[in-house]
């Protein structure tokens, strides 16, 4: 997948113009990438057109028109974008109580080695963006990614059922991927 180029972004006064719009697209696409992994998690898989919005809101929330802070912000985003052959998430923690939100965050330590993508016989785990977890702490934002080999995107692109898993000491859960989202991000895999 393409990166964003400085090209890409409108500036601040031609973004209030297009931001109804594109914001409304984006919240569509978002609805068919989004997955709750039970009632505690959920991933937003991100593609271009997601980095793209995130950058241009950046920009807007901090009224950013500096050209090198610009270029910051992309290569930032930038990261986000899978590679070729791979799916890039948003992976959030979603606790409810914020008066235990240390305790329970602490209790998702090593959930680095419990995410994985099912695919009949096809097992990828998610690999996690260092730095984000300590023996102590860990985020409630996390990013992800899932890497496919040849036979594993054969059977993702062909509709084959899809699980996401986590199968963590204190929390466990799968769901189906469904063929909405699968279709959405197949098209990631194959541009």
């Amino acid at each position: 997948m393409r990166k964003v180029a400085i090209d890409d972004i409108v500036g601040l006064p031609g973004y209030e113009r297009i931001r109804q719009d594109l914001r409304r697209r984006i919240i569509e696409l978002k609805q068919k990438r989004r997955v709750s992994l039970g009632d505690r998690l959920s991933l937003v898989f991100e593609n271009r057109d997601t980095v793209i919005f995130q950058i241009q809101e950046m920009l807007r929330v901090e009224n950013i028109s500096d050209l090198d802070k610009i270029r910051q912000e992309i290569a930032t985003y930038n990261q986000l974008i899978p590679d070729s052959g791979e799916l890039s998430a948003t992976l959030f923690l979603e606790i409810e109580d914020q008066t235990h939100l240390r305790e329970e965050l602490v209790k998702f330590q090593a959930i680095e080695e419990a995410i994985s993508l099912r695919i009949a016989a096809h097992r990828l785990e998610a690999r996690f963006e260092p730095g984000r977890s300590k023996e102590d702490k860990i985020s409630a934002v996390h990013y992800i990614r899932f890497r496919f080999d040849d036979q594993a995107l054969e059977a993702f692109i062909s509709g084959t059922r899809t699980e996401l898993v986590i199968d963590h000491r204190n929390y466990q859960a799968a769901v189906v991927l469904q063929p909405e989202t699968q279709r959405s991000l197949g098209e990631d895999l194959t541009t």
